[in-house]
C-alpha cells in the first residue's frame, strides 16, 4: 500500500484538496476490513434433547398420624391421710424424689392421742371386770351368761384400743412406693378429711405418654399398635419405641376425643415426667403413584408432567396431586403406573418435541 505521507505534504502545500485527501486515506482501511466472514454454526446440529426419564409405578404409601402429649408415670397414686385432722407439717415439696416408707406430712396428733388413751382405759377396765367375773363364776356366785357377757365386752374393748392405737399412727403420711412427688394438694394449717388427696406420687418404673385421639381417627387405632415417641426437648432425631397400651372406650364429653396411654418401651433417664412428646402412628394409605418434584411443571394452579410417547415425542399432561412430600408428589389422578415421564428439566421442553432418553 502506497504511503500517504507525500500526499499529506502536498495537501499542506495546497496542491491537493482536503476532501480528496481524507478519501484516499480511509479507502485502504475500508478495503482491508471487508474480508470474507466464516459461516455461522448450524442450528440443532446435536439432534434431539437428551432427557432423564422415569417409568412411574405404584408404591405402597403409609400415612402418619401424630399426636402431642405429656410424659407421665404408668402408676400415679393419690396419697391422703386415713383419718381427718389439721395438717401441721409438710416434709416434701413437688418434684422431690422419695423412698418407700418416707414420711411426707403430719397431722396434729392431739386428738388421736386422746382417743388412744380413752380406748386403752376402757380396755383395762373391761379386763379387770372380766377377772372379777371369772372369780365369781368359779365360786358359782353368778351364771355362765354373765361371764360370757363380760368376755364379749373385754374383747370389744381390746379391739377398740388396737384401733385407736392404729389411728394414732395414721397422723403421719408416708410414701407407699419409691417415686417422685408430682403434685402437692394440701398445705400446713389446712384441715383435711379422711381420704382427701394431699400428694400425687408418680412411681418409678415405666413411663407413658398421655394423648387424646380425635373421634375421626379412633377407628384406625387398636391397643397394642406400635409407634414412635419423640421428645420436644430431647436430642434431635432421637425416637423411642412406643406401644398403645390403653384406649378409652368413651369419648370425652367436652373435647370429643378419646384418652389414650402410649408406653415408652425403651425410656431412659432423659425421659422426664411432664415433658412434651409427639407420638406417631403409621397408617396404611394404599398404593399410589409418586413422581419427583423436578418432573412437575406448574402452569398456574394446574400441575402437569411431560409424558414420553412411543415415538419419543413429549406431551404435556395435567395431573392431580394429593400431597407433596420429601420423597416427591403423590399423584391421585391423570397418570397411570407404567407410563414414562420426563424426570427433570420439564421447563426446557415444548409440546410435540422429540427427545433422546438417557441410558438408551
Amino acid at each position: 500500500m502506497t504511503s500517504s505521507l507525500p500526499l499529506v505534504r502536498r495537501a499542506a502545500t495546497g496542491k491537493i484538496p482536503m476532501r480528496k485527501l481524507l478519501l484516499l486515506v480511509t479507502l485502504p482501511l475500508l478495503l482491508a476490513a471487508c474480508g470474507e466472514k466464516s459461516p455461522p454454526p448450524s442450528v440443532n446440529s446435536a439432534g434431539p434433547k437428551l432427557v432423564k426419564s422415569l417409568v412411574v409405578g405404584g408404591e405402597a404409601l403409609q400415612g402418619v398420624n401424630r399426636y402431642s402429649g405429656e410424659v407421665r408415670a404408668r402408676y400415679e397414686t393419690l396419697l391422703g391421710f386415713r383419718i381427718g385432722g389439721k395438717v401441721i407439717e409438710r416434709l416434701v415439696d413437688a418434684g422431690a424424689r422419695v423412698k418407700a416408707g418416707q414420711p411426707l406430712a403430719r397431722l396434729d396428733p392431739a386428738d388421736a392421742a386422746l382417743q388412744a388413751t380413752q380406748a386403752e382405759a376402757n380396755r383395762a377396765l373391761a379386763a379387770a371386770e372380766l377377772k372379777r367375773t371369772q372369780d365369781l363364776r368359779a365360786k358359782n356366785f353368778i351364771s355362765q351368761a354373765a361371764l360370757d357377757a363380760k368376755e364379749t365386752t373385754a374383747k370389744a374393748a381390746d379391739a377398740q384400743a388396737a384401733l385407736a392405737k392404729n389411728q394414732s399412727s395414721y397422723t403421719t403420711l408416708s410414701a407407699d412406693a419409691a417415686g417422685v412427688v408430682a403434685a402437692v394438694l394440701a398445705e400446713p394449717g389446712q384441715v383435711v378429711a379422711a381420704g382427701q388427696g394431699v400428694f400425687r406420687l408418680a412411681r418409678d418404673g415405666e413411663r407413658e405418654v398421655a394423648i387424646n385421639i380425635p373421634e375421626s381417627r379412633v377407628a384406625g387405632q387398636k391397643v397394642g399398635a406400635g409407634g414412635t415417641v419423640e421428645l420436644w426437648a430431647g436430642e434431635r432425631g432421637k425416637a423411642y419405641k412406643g406401644v398403645l397400651r390403653e384406649l378409652a372406650p368413651v369419648a370425652d364429653a367436652a373435647t370429643r376425643t378419646f384418652a389414650a396411654r402410649v408406653s415408652i418401651a425403651d425410656a431412659d433417664a432423659s425421659v422426664a415426667l411432664g415433658m412434651t412428646a409427639t407420638v406417631s402412628f403409621a397408617q396404611a394409605g394404599g398404593e399410589k403413584v409418586v413422581v419427583p418434584l423436578a418432573a412437575i411443571l406448574q402452569q398456574g394452579s394446574q400441575p402437569s408432567v411431560w409424558v414420553i410417547g412411543k415415538d419419543n415425542a413429549v406431551a404435556l399432561r395435567p395431573i392431580e396431586v394429593e400431597r407433596y412430600g420429601d420423597a416427591g408428589a403423590v399423584v391421585s389422578g391423570g397418570l397411570a403406573a407404567g407410563e414414562r415421564i420426563v424426570a427433570a428439566g420439564a421447563f426446557k421442553l415444548t409440546a410435540g418435541e422429540k427427545v433422546r432418553i438417557a441410558g438408551k
